[in-house]
């Protein structure tokens, strides 16, 4: 059976970090440890953010490896973090609001849509920053997708 894309142990609340690689290798790390990923799929994160930043506006950043990171992806999956003091992505980009992705084949880019889509409205951002639980932040994110 497939892993679900989201599930509660892929979502850290109110962490603190002291920079973005520190945060890049900590959502990585959520996707390795829970079986989504290889662990050089971390590296391929860090490397894409040389490339082009993953900050998305609206205090988002969406870590992700670079294009021939796919190899090192076990299954499809996605890890919410979030960051009430917010961290540096550069340029004075202030990231609350961390979303990991590891996709194989092209099913990434659905969820990147709808992550784009949610987080396109400001209130949501805040919402998922400002969340109390992994559940809220779940039925946030799954109330756009129905």
């Amino acid at each position: 059976m497939a892993k679900e894309i989201l599930s509660a142990e892929n979502i850290e609340l109110g962490v603190q970090f002291e920079s973005k690689e520190e945060a890049i290798r900590y959502v990585g790390g959520i996707l390795l440890n829970n079986g989504y990923v290889k662990e050089n799929y971390i590296d391929k994160m860090l490397e894409r953010e040389e490339i082009a930043t993953t900050f998305m506006g609206n205090a988002l950043a969406i870590p992700h490896g670079t294009e021939d990171a796919k190899k090192e992806v076990l299954e499809t999956g996605l890890t919410v973090v979030t960051v009430p003091n917010g961290v540096d992505f550069g340029d004075g980009n202030i990231v609350k609001l961390l979303v990991g992705i590891a996709g194989k084949g092209d099913e990434h880019l659905e969820i990147l849509s709808q992550i784009a889509i949610i987080c396109s409205e400001e209130e949501n951002v805040e919402k998922l920053t400002e969340a109390a639980s992994k559940e809220e932040i779940m039925t946030i994110l799954n109330e756009v997708n129905a």
